[in-house]
C-alpha cells in the first residue's frame, strides 16, 4: 500500500490564534485546541473555516481493544492520540480521534506493541507522540450561511450596488 499523502487525511476546523512557529487549531466538533508547529509563519485569517493535515511522529503504538477516539491534552500539544486506523502502511498510520492525524511509525521494533493484535484499517490504536507535531494549511474557505452551499457573495455586494 503506497504512503498516505495528505489529501487522505484532511482535518477540517479553525485556526484560533498565531505564535511566530506555531498556532492553535480548533477541528470542527471537538472542545480541543491543539497546539501545533508549522514551518513558516501563518499569515491567513483566523476563526474562519480551513482544512488542515497534522502530523506526529510516534514514539510508542499500542494496538487496543476497545475505548473512545480522543486527544491528549484537550488543550495543548498532541501528546496521546488514540481512534480508527484508517489508513496503515509499513511506514505510517492515518489515525481518527476526533481530528486526523498522519502518524509517523516509530523505526523501533519494541515501539510498536500489539496486545490485540495487528495494526488494520478499522482497529483501534493508541500512539503516544513526540513533541512537535505540525500542522499543514490546505485550503481555506469562505463561511457560508448555508452548510454545504459555497459563499458566493450577494448582488449588493458588487462594488456598483454600494452608493
Amino acid at each position: 500500500m503506497p504512503t498516505a499523502t495528505p489529501i487522505d487525511c484532511p482535518t477540517h476546523g479553525k485556526v484560533l490564534s498565531v505564535n511566530d512557529d506555531s498556532l492553535v487549531f480548533a477541528p470542527f466538533g471537538t472542545s480541543y485546541e491543539l497546539y501545533l508547529r508549522t514551518a513558516e509563519h501563518y499569515a491567513g485569517p483566523t476563526n474562519t473555516p480551513v482544512e488542515v493535515v497534522i502530523r506526529a511522529t510516534a514514539r510508542k503504538v499500542w494496538t487496543v481493544p476497545s475505548g473512545g477516539n480522543f486527544i491528549a491534552p484537550i488543550k495543548g500539544p498532541p501528546k496521546i492520540v488514540q481512534g480508527r486506523v484508517i489508513h496503515a502502511d509499513e511506514k505510517q498510520l492515518v489515525v481518527r480521534a476526533g481530528a486526523m492525524f498522519l502518524i509517523d511509525l516509530p523505526s523501533a521494533e519494541h515501539a510498536v506493541d500489539l496486545p490485540d493484535g495487528p495494526i488494520t484499517v478499522g482497529h483501534m490504536v493508541n500512539v503516544t507522540a513526540f513533541p512537535g507535531a505540525t500542522v499543514e494549511i490546505l485550503a481555506r474557505h469562505q463561511t457560508s450561511a448555508s452548510p454545504g452551499i459555497p459563499h458566493v457573495g450577494t448582488p449588493g455586494d458588487a462594488p456598483e450596488a454600494i452608493g
